[in-house]
């Protein structure tokens, strides 16, 4: 997901889906242990995502605080 596409999402939505990818990410991890993947970048890019929903979205708290 882009920066853009995150920012249109509300507080609640955001939140909702960082905690979807958090799962997601995990599940990749556990499948990686289990038997290696053929994609390895889908680690390191579900976690890219997450840092950057996360960023976005203390970002939009910090705005709504002011």
């Amino acid at each position: 997901m882009k920066a853009p596409e995150i920012r249109e999402l509300s507080v609640k939505d955001l939140s909702d889906r960082i905690e979807s990818e958090k799962v997601n990410l995990l599940r990749l991890k556990m499948n990686h242990a289990i038997s290696p993947l053929d994609d390895l970048s889908q680690i390191r890019k579900a976690r890219r995502t997450i840092a950057r929903m996360l960023t976005i979205l203390s970002e939009s708290l910090a705005k709504e605080n002011l």
